[in-house]
């Protein structure tokens, strides 16, 4: 699941781990067009899931100095509403700041230790983050973790989310999701919108908090509202099986969609196959033969066994059964594999297999070089 400093615990509930298969297994199949198909899954068809792995935290953006002052409010011209701009900080408040932007991780570490001294409680969460992971100095989670504790204290958001999201890892700290809950809510009290989204899990688990589905929807959606993709998929999925709101197909496939064009991988899975069946949404197969090439692209082996079935019956897409060949030993290589596909594989020439294979190796190469 991408936005900054995302984190997902691999205790995801019962409703997360069911949607894709709601989505997946709700209408029946699409028809095949072509003699040899009736040995293929249609694109949409479910596709066999790997257990989900262990839960890893995506690093955020640099930590930035949020300025103190706002200016009055001006009218927009023509429009009659209007924008709040905020001033820039006082000269030398931001130093430790910039020099963090600028790489100059050890200046950036001593000037940010003067200000913590000085009381600034943003200091301390940058501070934290230097040590956390390892930036100009070792690296040292029981430190970061401090120094975070004492920044939440001192009232930073950002600070209550980064020691809550370790005391929910156990990085640093002894884990302690009651406590890790704590710092959450009140982070998402200052409207941090991953705080709420990790708060909106924790009351889905009624691990840390009480299970409360209806609370959960509700921090999901602000956090949906704040632009965070993975929530905006995992609250089309709550809409998906009526999980603390009442079940909406349209909800569902609006918010599944966002985070489809926001680039979330299994959204784009979930959101191409409401296209290829018109659920929530007008059919439209091409842009799901879009969407599941985009999140091959990205390396989900779900959507590049459906990628291979779209170019073996020509749903979406022209068919071509070379390149259907080399999605499929992709999928293969990632665990997922489709009887139909190996025994379209099985008939290539041995001049297409070959071609296949090496487009597959290439891709493979690519991929492990970081280039997409």
């Amino acid at each position: 699941m991408t936005a900054a400093c995302d984190w997902r615990p691999g205790w995801m509930s019962a409703a997360m781990l069911a949607v894709a298969g709601t989505l997946l297994m709700a209408n029946p199949a699409l028809a095949e067009t072509s003699s040899w198909t009736s040995t293929t899954e249609a694109p949409d068809a479910p596709v066999p899931k790997k257990a989900p792995g262990p839960a890893k935290m995506q690093k955020g953006e640099p930590p930035k100095k949020v300025p103190t002052t706002i200016a009055p409010k001006q009218p927009a011209a023509a429009t009659g509403t209007s924008t709040v701009t905020k001033t820039p900080a006082p000269a030398g408040d931001d130093a430790a700041y910039e020099a963090f932007d600028q790489g100059k991780y050890l200046t950036a570490l001593e000037l940010g230790l003067k200000a913590a001294a000085k009381g600034d409680a943003q200091a301390h969460t940058l501070v934290g983050r230097i040590y956390q992971d390892g930036l100009g100095t070792s690296k040292n989670l029981a430190a970061a973790a401090q120094w975070y504790a004492r920044g939440a204290e001192l009232g930073d958001a950002e600070a209550m989310f980064s020691v809550a999201v370790m005391l929910a890892e156990g990085q640093g700290v002894q884990k302690d999701r009651t406590e890790a809950a704590r710092l959450f809510e009140m982070a998402a009290a200052k409207k941090h919108p991953l705080a709420n989204y990790n708060l909106a899990l924790l009351f889905l688990t009624g691990d840390g908090k009480p299970e409360n589905p209806y609370r959960a929807a509700m921090h999901m959606r602000f956090a949906a509202e704040a632009g965070v993709a993975v929530a905006q998929y995992d609250l089309g999925t709550l809409y998906a099986t009526g999980t603390g709101v009442e079940p909406n197909a349209l909800e569902a496939a609006s918010w599944i969609g966002k985070a489809a064009a926001a680039g979330y991988p299994e959204a784009q899975v979930d959101y191409a196959v409401m296209l290829f069946r018109g659920q929530g949404v007008a059919v439209d197969q091409k842009r799901g033969a879009e969407l599941f090439h985009a999140a091959a692209e990205k390396g989900l082996a779900s959507a590049q066994i459906r990628f291979a079935r779209c170019l073996a019956q020509g749903a979406g897409v022209q068919t071509n059964l070379v390149d259907a060949a080399k999605w499929h030993l992709i999928a293969k290589s990632g665990g997922l594999t489709d009887d139909g596909l190996e025994k379209i594989l099985a008939k290539l020439s041995k001049a297409d297999r070959t071609k296949a294979e090496k487009a597959a190796d290439e891709w493979r190469d690519r991929a492990q070089a970081g280039i997409q």
